[in-house]
């Protein structure tokens, strides 16, 4: 074989097995520097580590992604993380291709450690009520494969850029996928009453009214300090973040 050839070959090889990850060797190698930062996290506001259970809340209108945590019967603020990226406005994802980001109550299902987004973490949009309203709409195709991410750039899913998606990606590993869930609301619904907009169907304002209910768990009063310099970042993103 021609020395050229060979080289072609190896290098073809190397570039798919580091895009064939073993999820364990990826959370080993995340494991020294990344529990590092998230024990910090838990020990700043008296939270043991790890948690029972997470609770992530995403708000679309102000790029927020809240981390909490469930302990002593009660929730507990951990931290805010910027959302670099959220294609779309207010309003439920409806369709494939809209570019919307889905709102509502969903479940973490996979951890992908081969993300072209560096990590990510799949949603299961739709789910029951995402489907029910379609199925009544004629919607045959209300999109799939939802994700938070890394990276700096979104078509539907919510990038949170490279080393917060290291943090949240361990974090779900560490606690369990049945014990980690993710709320997206179009705006703080803890500040601010629901208001229909013209031409929206009826069950978008009855899915708000669960989210505003789900969300009072969440109290304000609860956060101990802002986001500060983890959402002024967002500014920033294109320098900071590679994609």
């Amino acid at each position: 074989m021609r020395p050229l050839l060979l080289i072609l070959l190896l290098l073809m090889g190397s570039a798919w097995a580091a895009q064939n990850a073993d999820l364990e060797d990826v959370l080993n190698g995340l494991g020294p520097h990344v529990e590092q930062r998230l024990k910090a996290r838990f020990e700043r506001v008296a939270v043991d580590y790890p948690p029972q259970r997470i609770q992530l809340i995403a708000i679309k209108e102000n790029r927020r992604l809240e981390l909490w945590a469930y302990q002593d019967g009660q929730w507990r603020f951990i931290h805010d993380y910027a959302i670099f990226a959220a294609s779309g406005g207010r309003g439920p994802k409806l369709r494939e291709g809209d570019k919307q980001v889905p709102e509502g109550f969903y479940r973490i299902v996979e951890l992908n450690p081969n993300s072209h987004f560096h990590l990510s973490m799949k949603l299961n949009y739709p789910n029951g009520f995402d489907w029910l309203n379609a199925t009544r709409e004629g919607r045959t195709a209300p999109g799939s494969n939802i994700f938070i991410h890394g990276s700096a750039w979104s078509a539907g899913c919510l990038a949170i850029g490279n080393r917060y998606i290291e943090e949240l990606f361990y974090l779900v590993a560490k606690v369990g996928l049945d014990r980690s869930a993710v709320l997206i609301a179009p705006y703080d619904l803890r500040q601010k009453e629901i208001a229909s907009l013209r031409g929206e169907p009826p069950w978008v304002a009855q899915l708000y009214a669960y989210l505003k209910l789900r969300l009072a768990q969440f109290p304000l009063t609860e956060k101990a300090f802002n986001c500060a310099y983890d959402c002024r970042e967002a500014a920033n993103v294109r320098q900071s973040v590679i994609p």
